[in-house]
């Protein structure tokens, strides 16, 4: 998600932190992230029965992170080509998830949210300096950056469902990319609601009068908590999981792709008995 930071800074300074190499230099944290994807995501393709579940847990939960990182990176990229140079001093543009405001609320919550629920909960936030950037098309982009981003992780990730390259894919692996995609559908889908404190509601917000985002700005804070607990009115639920499956059926992603994922992440209550074998 992209917010505010209004504090004034001086130009000339924000210049040089713009292009200063440690600014842009890729942080060992996100590297570290990557690595333990790969080498989780290794394990599971493996078959490696006696960590099977446990290599799908650190595959999902890194490349859940590793996503977190890749949207915030996309707002602030956005914003530093629309005219924010700020953000390179912020260190938003290292992909460093410890960057992107509280830890808890960027990294901890949204992964306890996976565990318990499977759900992506949008995660993380980089305050831009909005006074700097003129245009409303571009302030639009900043906040469209990052759920966009998600929704490209989703069809990368679901690449071998659509393009028919599943056929030699073991099960696991399989299971375990279409869940992490769903997470980037749900993701993408919840941070696109017009609602305040969303990427959605940030989209729509420049070309509102200036009343109605008077009017809308105090609610900003309590709007993730609003969907959420929307989400817990069982008419609602079933929609937008019925939203989130007809997507995943336009990738080629089935029901049971996702739900095998999902059983297998919950590595603790033991792994699932492949009852049904699905079609390549």
């Amino acid at each position: 998600m992209a917010g505010r930071f209004p504090l004034p800074v001086r130009s000339d300074l924000m210049t040089s932190a713009s292009t200063h190499p440690d600014h842009h230099r890729i942080s060992p944290v996100f590297l570290g992230l990557a690595a333990i994807m790969a080498v989780s995501g290794w394990a599971v393709w493996s078959g490696l029965a006696e960590v099977t579940g446990v290599a799908v847990f650190f595959f999902v939960v890194s490349g859940w992170i590793v996503s977190l990182c890749l949207h915030e990176y996309a707002h602030a990229r956005a914003a530093l080509r629309s005219g924010d140079e700020s953000v390179a001093a912020k260190g938003y543009l290292t992909l460093n998830p410890l960057k992107y405001t509280h830890a808890m609320l960027s990294i901890v919550l949204p992964v306890i949210f996976v565990v318990l629920g499977g759900i992506g909960l949008p995660g993380g936030a980089v305050y831009i300096e909005r006074g700097r950037i003129r245009g409303r098309w571009k302030h639009s982009l900043i906040s469209a950056a990052g759920p966009l981003t998600n929704a490209l992780f989703a069809a990368i990730l679901t690449a071998p469902f659509w393009l028919g390259a599943m056929a030699d894919v073991p099960f696991a692996f399989r299971y375990a990319l279409a869940f992490l995609a769903m997470l980037q559908v749900t993701a993408a889908i919840l941070n696109l609601l017009p609602v305040p404190g969303l990427d959605g509601y940030g989209v729509l917000e420049p070309w509102l009068s200036p009343a109605a985002r008077r009017q809308a700005e105090p609610f900003a804070p309590f709007g993730l908590l609003v969907v959420f607990g929307c989400l817990w009115i069982p008419a609602v639920n079933a929609v937008f999981w019925d939203s989130i499956g007809n997507v995943m059926q336009v990738l080629d992603v089935t029901d049971l792709d996702i739900g095998y994922g999902y059983d297998y992440f919950r590595f603790w209550q033991g792994e699932p008995e492949l009852s049904v074998t699905p079609l390549p």
